[in-house]
């Protein structure tokens, strides 16, 4: 045991070299003259990067670093590299306890970037600000008074203390893995993928299945709800006036590309291509709200690496976007409730819990006099206290904003579902509508994803199942999005025919089933569809031979059962009403079927 030390938990990136090095011990120089501490532990930390360096050039840089970190007089202590290990850890509760640094290869004399390095990346002005804005942050009941959130007591919400230290800790790095990222791998759903940017991933057939039920369900929401869907490109001109105003106003890090001589930027959000349809629309009073829709994949921002874990936080990902445009603040108070109930409903349907999320609302302190009453109500919609995060004066182009934030088993918030009022973009892109009296004028739009990005969803479920498991329950997908609903398991290759006919069935109810025709044990198959989390087994034999309509069930997490078929199926469509459907993602017998499980 080692007590009294700073942990160093570092990942060596493809790259680095001694000028890492030299800045990295800056930082250790630093550190100890904040921290009065004079002994380090130098831990090789490979899941904070997906981009690592080669084993052994990693060892020469960690064994450089720490010779480096002894030469400046501090004591060091090293863990072995390349070990499986475990760590167990106490922290004080210092205020800097817990940062993150990123060190790239600088010229070492001059300090700037190397000639062969590409092109700084565009940084926008908001994202700038946001990193050393000073905000208010308070708790708000369900009357909308706010609570210091030094003042409040915490001990009936813990989930939202949990949120308030991650929110005003501003740490988004993961020095650990989460849940969700074995889960994945081991389901057989969504892997890294070594040779692309970190932060796009890579969907083997059932995360495929997954993701595209969650984008079918929520754009089907979205037109229940009036939205009227569009498709708008991913690149945008670095330069056109709008965009690039814009830009500096929305806290998101930009990938470039070049094109005949033009600089281009992939586009953070489906704002730009919305705004720039809306502008060239002859809109009155009489069609407003009007509500855009995109589901856009892919939306890219470039999130720093160290925050890259699993599909929590990606470079590359698909978010359902729906802006209104609304004719001025009443009528966006009008829209703004039945925006959050559709996300509510959403996520619910989706198979989150109402306290798998907690809400943070974000406001100037002008519109929170002004507009207390209504938030209010947004709160009472909630049902219970909330996270408030509150400027003195506006910077950002929104005047109120909230997410549904998921708590993770790491106690890190993401957000899922969120809405603003934006008052800025109408006229910055030269969007007008036609009142009563014949006059042109300006809008204000509202922006609103009614669940977040869908990979952040698949994330939400698996660290929910990953969450049930380390409680001692059985994980588990929600039925609907589960890629095998039920299972049939022949005793011997003599009932694979029975197995067929049983199949039939379920398959004309738009039920996914299969067949394990594998020459393995009846105890071995049963075992493996349990690892793959099927939801209903069912040993076909004899008995089921002679009377295919009577079948003994295994349900997960509850037991066998005697139904018959026409009871399944029912139970399974009851349970997966008003959710979207999708044939079997894989070959429907076993035999015939690529294993995608722990592919790394």
């Amino acid at each position: 045991m080692i007590r009294d030390s700073v942990l160093l938990l570092i990942s060596v990136e493809e790259g680095d070299d001694e000028s890492v090095v030299e800045q990295c011990v800056q930082e250790v120089e630093k550190a100890e003259n904040q921290l009065k501490c004079t002994s380090f532990i130098v831990y090789p930390y490979a899941h904070l990067s997906n981009n690592l360096a080669p084993p052994a050039k990693a060892k020469e840089i960690l064994v450089d670093l720490e010779k480096r970190i002894e030469a400046i007089g501090v004591s060091v202590h090293h863990v072995p590299f390349g070990w499986n290990k475990s760590l167990s850890m106490k922290v004080k509760g210092h205020p800097l306890a817990e940062q993150s640094k990123y060190f790239q290869p600088v010229a070492l004399k001059t300090g700037k970037s190397k000639p062969d390095d590409k092109k700084e990346e565009i940084v926008s002005a908001a994202l700038k600000a946001e990193e050393v804005l000073r905000s208010q942050w308070y708790v708000i009941d369900l009357e909308g008074n706010l609570t210091p959130v030094a003042d409040y007591d915490f001990s009936k919400h813990k989930h939202l203390e949990k949120l308030k230290n991650y929110e005003t800790a501003k740490v988004r790095a993961v020095n650990q893995v989460p849940p969700h990222v074995n889960l994945m791998k081991k389901l057989g759903l969504v892997d890294y993928e070594p040779a692309s940017d970190p932060g796009n991933m890579r969907f083997y057939p059932k995360g495929r299945m997954i993701k595209s039920l969650i984008e079918r369900y929520v754009t089907q929401r979205v037109q229940e709800y009036g939205g009227v869907e569009v498709e708008t490109p991913i690149m945008y001109d670095l330069e056109h006036p709008s965009l690039a105003s814009y830009l500096n106003r929305f806290p998101a890090r930009q990938y470039l590309v070049k094109s005949d001589e033009k600089e281009y930027f992939l586009r953070f959000a489906a704002c730009f291509g919305q705004f720039l349809i809306a502008k060239d629309l002859q809109l009155t009073y009489k069609q407003l709200p009007l509500k855009l829709y995109e589901l856009t994949r892919y939306s890219f921002r470039r999130e720093k690496s160290g925050e890259l874990v699993g599909l929590r936080r990606l470079r590359a990902f698909t978010m359902p976007d729906c802006h209104a445009i609304v004719r001025d603040i009443e009528q966006a108070k009008e829209e703004f409730p039945k925006r959050f109930e559709l996300s509510q409903s959403v996520l619910r349907e989706i198979g989150f819990d109402e306290n798998d999320y907690e809400l943070a609302i974000r406001f100037t302190e002008e519109f929170y006099r002004e507009n207390k009453e209504f938030i209010a109500s947004i709160i009472q919609k909630h049902g219970r206290p909330a996270i408030v995060e509150m400027w003195k004066e506006r910077f950002f182009y929104f005047v109120l904003k909230w997410e549904f934030n998921y708590i993770d088993n790491l106690d890190k918030a993401s957000a899922l579902s969120t809405d603003q009022i934006d008052i800025e973009n109408a006229q910055r892109y030269g969007i007008t509508y036609v009142d009563e009296s014949g006059k042109k004028q300006t809008p204000m739009i509202l922006h609103n994803s009614p669940s977040g990005a869908i990979e952040r969803v698949i994330f939400g479920l698996l660290e929910n199942a990953g969450r049930m498991q380390a409680t001692g329950k059985v994980g588990t997908l929600p039925l609907w999005l589960s890629p095998v609903q039920v299972r049939l398991v022949p005793v011997s290759q003599k009932f694979v025919d029975t197995c067929k006919l049983v199949s039939e069935n379920f398959e004309v109810s738009h039920i996914r089933i299969d067949i394990d025709d594998r020459e393995e044990s009846v105890g071995k198959r049963i075992r493996e569809a349990e690892k793959e989390w099927v939801p209903f087994i069912i040993v076909v034999g004899e008995k089921e031979e002679q009377n295919p309509s009577q079948l003994m069930v295994r349900i997960r997490s509850v037991g066998e059962k005697q139904m018959s078929s026409t009871e399944l199926i029912e139970k399974i469509s009851s349970e997966t009403s008003g959710r979207p459907t999708a044939p079997l993602p894989v070959p429907k017998m076993l035999s015939r079927r690529a294993s995608f499980e722990m592919i790394s």
